[in-house]
């Protein structure tokens, strides 16, 4: 078996998905410990909003489990764009698996994300200078890699590209600006240093170990048919382009009342009120988007607490409407309605594209659950 540390549910549900790709059974484990016969156990520490000292906590403790567990190797996958507490996650992980080096490589240059002479870059532009930068709890002010995390409290961090020689006491940041230079980095890895980094480098280190499967992924239902619900709990780019291309296709949308934006209590009677709406949009329609609907907010509390009035309709919906497909957009938003539904085991089922997958709640095929980071885009093949 296969250990995984990530610090979200979109995190886990991505590498998860990439097992899929070698023919390897995923699932991912949020509360207690691995089922059996899971190839890759993805363990969610939820901890991307932790304080440093609470999140390096849950990555250690999620690093004994899996190695009790019998992990034969375990990687800690991180933000590709190093939001979160990367720098204590990486350290805890490797003082509890006694290691004293650990190769970092967040970079997917297959998506556009790319680091190159210590930089980093989203689609050839310094990351500083997108969307990133009005990210609300993590926003990305720098291109330089060294300034996007924090400095180590044992180790000593540098960026590496020509001189790949590997230091004990070490946290190294690789550069990669193609998906060859992240295959070339594998070379590097051994048993006595911890692997680190996004999807594309443990899609690379699989490579190495278990060649691509051609059918990889799991059966779904024969009978896909059946209500969609679309919960939108972001207001990335994406996520607004997509309510838009929803609302052309006369798909119904649904937001939360405005009065949320200005500190108004979203109380059990309004809730119960939007979601009644939109249980009986699809009595009639097969797809409905459910959304904040409202402005950008700089307030991080208030964005996140909007994020989660959404999921307390969805939760309503879900206990009340026949709906077969939910899709969620944005990690924190997947988490909690995870979280509220009482899901603590998810099997991944299917990878749709890169970081896009579907998973099924505690073996239970009957409602499948697709979720993806806010700022990718849904696969059109399976939203249009």
């Amino acid at each position: 078996m296969i250990g995984v540390i990530a610090d979200d549910l979109t995190g886990a549900a991505e590498i998860g998905a990439v097992g899929l790709r070698h023919g390897l059974c995923a699932e991912i484990v949020r509360h207690g410990r691995p089922g059996n016969g899971a190839d890759v156990v993805c363990v969610d520490t939820d901890s991307r909003a932790c304080e440093p000292a609470e999140a390096g906590k849950r990555a250690a403790a999620a690093a004994k489990m899996l190695r009790e567990a019998g992990a034969k190797w375990i990687y800690k996958k991180v933000d590709s764009v190093l939001r979160g507490q990367v720098t204590a996650e990486i350290e805890a992980v490797m003082k509890q698996l006694k290691l004293m080096r650990a190769l970092l490589l967040p970079a997917n240059p297959s998506l556009g994300r790319t680091i190159k002479d210590g930089h980093y870059f989203l689609q050839g532009r310094p990351i500083h200078k997108t969307e990133f930068a009005r990210d609300p709890h993590f926003p990305r002010r720098s291109s330089q890699v060294l300034r996007l995390v924090k400095i180590p409290e044992k180790f000593s961090m540098r960026v590496m590209n020509g001189d790949r020689s590997l230091a004990d006491g070490t946290i190294m940041i690789g550069d990669a600006e193609t998906s060859a230079d992240v295959h070339n980095w594998t070379a590097s890895c051994n048993a006595k240093m911890l692997p680190a980094g996004g999807s594309e480098f443990f899609n690379a280190l699989l490579e190495v170990e278990n060649p691509v499967h051609e059918n990889g992924h799991a059966v779904l239902p024969k009978k896909l048919s059946g209500r969609e619900l679309f919960i939108v709990g972001t207001a990335t780019q994406s996520a607004r382009k997509f309510v838009t291309a929803e609302r052309l296709r006369k798909t119904p949308v649904f937001a939360l009342p405005q009065e949320l934006a200005w500190g108004a209590e979203f109380t059990p009677a309004a809730v119960e009120a939007v979601a009644q709406r939109v249980v009986a949009a699809l009595a009639t329609q097969p797809r409905v988007i459910l959304g904040v609907g409202l402005p950008p907010v700089r307030d991080t509390d208030v964005a996140q607490r909007l994020s989660n009035d959404v999921v307390s309709v969805a939760a309503q919906v879900l206990r009340q409407a026949p709906v077969a497909r939910v899709f969620a957009e944005g990690g924190a938003t997947a988490a909690e309605l995870v979280r509220r539904m009482g899901w603590a085991r998810l099997e991944v089922l299917r990878e749709l594209a890169p970081g896009v997958a579907t998973l099924a709640a505690n073996g239970d095929n009957s409602v499948l659950l697709t979720i993806k980071p806010g700022s990718y885009a849904w696969p059109a093949k399976w939203t249009s």
